[in-house]
Order: C-alpha cells, then structure tokens, then sequence
C-alpha cells in the first residue's frame, strides 16, 4: 500500500522543481548565474517598464527573494535599478553586459529545454507545463 505521503503534491511538486532547476543550474554555472537570475534577466529583458512588486507577481517570486537576486545581478553588472517615473516603485533594466549574457544563453537554455523535452514524450511534456500553469493559478 502507497503510503499517502507519496501522493503528497507539495511534496512532488517540489522535488521536481529542484530536480529540473539543478539540470538547468549546472548549464548556468559557468556563466556565474542560476537558473532563477536567469528567469529574472528574461522578466526584465521581455518587460522592463515593470516595478519590482509587478515583476515579482508575473513570475512567482517572493518580493525579498527577487530583490535580494536584482541586487547580485546589479553587483554583477547585468542590470541596473532605476527610479519609476511615477510613485516610490523601482524598475529594472538589463545593462549591455546582462542583453548579451541572455543573446549568450539563450542556446544553451534551449538545448537544456529539449534535453528535459526528450525525456519526456511531447504529450506528457505538454500535460506537464498545462498542469503546473493549472497549480501555479491555484
């Protein structure tokens, strides 16, 4: 008999997220940044005109941690914070060495994409994506 733990979606979820972010980390590795950093450089490439609170809620982050992550990409030098032009907020922006990083990774995101794709059938890779949007609506 399963123990009922086994069936657990915290407990699932979770493993599988840090099974896939360890594979997409180690391609990351080299080029100093996680594969989170590079979720945030793509949130900012794809949409700077977001505050940090907006940015956040699009892709799932606390506010601390995302934060925290824009302040060692700055350091870095890869994006810059600037004043919104209305209110308190504070927006980001890719510097030319963050653009380029992404222009360098992009590929090798990819590859690292269809590596995960191809150990899963299509249909199951579809199923996957539909009911983790499903569970991140929740």
């Amino acid at each position: 008999m399963d123990d009922e733990f086994d069936q657990c979606l915290v407990l699932n979820t979770r493993m599988a997220a840090r099974a896939v972010t360890r594979r997409y980390d180690r391609v990351l590795r080299p080029f100093g940044i996680t594969a989170a950093q590079f979720t945030i450089l793509n949130a900012i490439n794809s949409r700077p005109d977001r505050s940090v609170t907006e940015m956040a809620q699009s892709i799932a982050m606390e506010r601390s941690t995302l934060s925290r992550n824009v302040d060692l990409l700055a350091r870095k030098g890869l994006v810059q914070r600037c004043e919104a032009s209305k209110g308190n907020g504070r927006l980001c922006t890719l510097t030319e060495a963050g653009s380029s990083l992404i222009v360098a990774l992009v590929p090798l995101w990819r590859q690292a994409q269809s590596e995960v794709r191809d150990l899963l059938s299509t249909a199951t890779m579809t199923s996957a994506v539909t009911t983790l949007r499903l569970l991140a609506s929740l």
